[in-house]
């Protein structure tokens, strides 16, 4: 059943079957497990296609859990002209709201507008009135410099004018992608994390399989494939390279700090103009946090390894944090952890990345049809327009948009739910939803207490470790819950507890607790901890 594809156990006989079904015949292989490739399997699967996606690290791992947790419109491509981004934006905002209520959920924004500022008051309502023209809502609302003050007690008060409030949505964006895989494999899709496209195989110059590997043995194996999509993001070059010497992908790294809510206690998101370069920055509540974001440089060439923020980079958050709310005397020994993230822009030679535009683009070249770019809030229609891109591999397919949910619906347990606070029941049905009833239904009374400092309960670790392919700790607390993300010390500040659920549910020993427990160290203390 599609509900066990990914409890204990099932990896490695779902490895065996491809290994020895080397024949069998795909119709759809993915490479990559982020947001993108997430919603071309769900839509792929739904159709009734033979669908297998692998990604060489664990879900989501590259870019999808590690953006700004945005699912929003993009203002300032209506400033830039691009419209159509803007359009199709709010309205699949608009969507995912309705369809995942728990999971991605409207959010105040508010602008503070000061004397000789950009944009003023009248510039921007102008753009919000176009906003809210495709959201069918009127989400705007100006406040004078009195009410301001009193929604944000801690803004820097000189010059001000007053300023503005709209709308947008956030999301946890890992989570986000786990509940369109699980509609997947509903429908159908083989999904797998640490197997690689190690290579493709061809005939006569097209496309006709891939070769895969296991990250975790070296173990090689053969698939057939009618069409092999590309959906690896900022890494799309390397498996491109293969069939074209093109280059086309600029990675560019956005950054972020997590403090305390306690610290910066703000109850909607700041768009928050830097001092220096005049980016918007944002600072925005997440998880009981406040989250402080992002930069925009070129990353360079990236390799299969995680990219983490550089000093420049918290400095920088750290200015604009400083210059916006100056009265929290915000300090560097209060933030618990950082993430950076590679997002996949396809270069238009831009002198730098925040000039790029954030559409997507694809490339079909003879049985391997690539995508980059785009946006978290507009997966579905990405994932159509690349599936219409491989309707030649796939005649007979109808891939017009039918509207259909992207979610499936289902009826919560009520009298389970009924032991949580309203906010809870919301969460647990928006972050797991198919999955919810069993979640609940499976869990020890004593561990529906939310863990001190996140929102998650206890009984989601536990369901999470035994039920949604955890190879890693990192995987668990990073990804599928975000303690280490939320929680000082990468969350290890509860390593008895996790220990025993990694026990019970994963079956892991004292030496492979331990060889677990310092690779996540190493992993957080490179990657997610404060740069020196």
């Amino acid at each position: 059943m599609w509900q066990e594809q990914w409890q204990v156990g099932n990896r490695d006989r779902l490895l065996k079957h491809l290994a020895d079904n080397a024949d069998h015949q795909w119709d759809i292989v993915i490479a990559g497990g982020g947001i993108t490739g997430a919603g071309i399997a769900r839509e792929a699967a739904r159709r009734g296609l033979k669908v297998l996606l692998v990604d060489r690290q664990d879900f989501a791992w590259g870019t999808s859990s590690r953006s700004s947790k945005m699912v929003h419109g993009g203002l300032r491509y209506i400033a830039s002209g691009d419209i159509k981004t803007t359009m199709h934006s709010v309205s699949e905002r608009e969507r995912l709201m309705k369809e995942a209520p728990g999971l991605v959920d409207q959010m105040g924004y508010l602008m503070a507008h000061y004397k000789s500022g950009f944009p003023g008051p009248f510039v921007f309502n102008v753009l919000l009135r176009i906003y809210d023209f495709f959201a069918g809502k009127r989400y705007r609302k100006f406040h004078k410099r009195h009410d301001f003050e009193n929604l944000s007690p801690l803004i820097n008060e000189h010059d001000l004018l007053g300023g503005t409030q709209f709308a947008d949505a956030v999301t946890d964006d890992s989570r986000l992608v786990i509940r369109v895989l699980r509609e997947a494999q509903k429908d159908g899709a083989t999904v797998i994390n640490y197997v690689a496209v190690d290579s493709l195989i061809k005939e006569k110059g097209r496309v006709i399989g891939a070769q895969l590997k296991d990250a975790e043995t070296g173990q090689l194996m053969s698939v057939n494939a009618k069409v092999v999509i590309n959906a690896t993001g900022a890494w799309g070059d390397e498996l491109r390279g293969e069939l074209t010497s093109e280059r086309h992908i600029r990675p560019a790294r956005g950054s972020h700090i997590v403090v305390p809510g306690w610290r910066l206690p703000v109850a909607q998101a700041y768009t928050a103009m830097h001092p220096d370069d005049k980016r918007p920055i944002f600072i925005f509540p997440w998880e009981g946090r406040t989250v402080i974001g992002t930069t925009d440089l070129d990353n360079g060439d990236i390799v299969n390894h995680e990219v983490a923020m550089t000093r420049n980079e918290l400095e920088y958050l750290m200015a604009a944090v400083r210059f916006q709310f100056p009265k929290a005397e915000l300090t560097e020994q209060d933030i618990i952890s950082s993430w950076a993230g590679v997002r996949p822009l396809v270069s238009s030679g831009a002198l730098n990345p925040s000039k790029e535009k954030r559409d997507h683009s694809i490339w079909n070249d003879n049985g391997l049809v690539t995508i980059s770019g785009g946006k978290l809030t507009t997966f579905r229609l990405i994932a159509l327009d690349v599936l219409q891109a491989a309707e030649a591999y796939l005649p007979g397919v109808d891939f017009s948009d039918s509207g259909a949910d992207m979610f499936t619906q289902h009826e919560p347990a009520t009298s389970l739910l009924k032991q949580l606070p309203d906010y809870l029941q919301k969460r647990i049905q928006g972050h797991y939803g198919m999955d919810s009833n069993r979640l609940l239904e499976q869990s020890n009374p004593d561990e529906l207490d939310v863990i001190p400092g996140a929102r998650a309960l206890w009984a989601e670790l536990r369901w999470s470790a035994g039920n949604e392919a955890i190879v890693h700790l990192d995987d668990l607390l990073l990804r599928r819950t975000r303690l280490g993300l939320l929680l000082e010390n990468g969350g290890l500040i509860f390593e008895d507890k996790i220990k025993a659920i990694c026990s019970e549910e994963l079956g892991w020993s004292e030496q492979k607790w331990q060889q677990e427990v310092a690779r996540y160290q190493s992993i957080w203390n490179t990657y997610y901890s404060i740069p020196q």
